[in-house]
């Protein structure tokens, strides 16, 4: 019983343990650095690219930001969308 009452603690502040994906189109920078694996550094830049050039048409342009390869994208697929803003489409 306290195992799981600690591994609820966990996953709850462990980052990214939901249902909802993070919008990168959308997302504030702290909103993207409860995505496990993104920083400060990379949500900041996330938005400044976003600002810059408009929205991700796929989460494979994400690529486009330094520091931020093909490693990271299999690693955070499956907890971000790129959907336009008021949509649910995730990608």
């Amino acid at each position: 019983m306290i195992a799981a009452c600690f591994l609820m603690v966990f996953m709850a502040g462990s980052g990214i343990a939901q249902s909802a994906k993070v919008n990168i189109n959308t997302a504030s920078v702290e909103e993207l650095m409860q995505i496990k694996g993104i920083g400060k550094v990379y949500a900041e830049r996330i938005v400044s690219y976003r600002e810059s050039n408009g929205s991700f048409g796929s989460i494979e342009d994400l690529q486009n930001i330094n520091g931020i390869g093909p490693k990271t994208i299999e690693r955070i697929k499956d907890f971000v969308t790129v959907s336009e803003a008021g949509q649910d489409t995730a990608s």
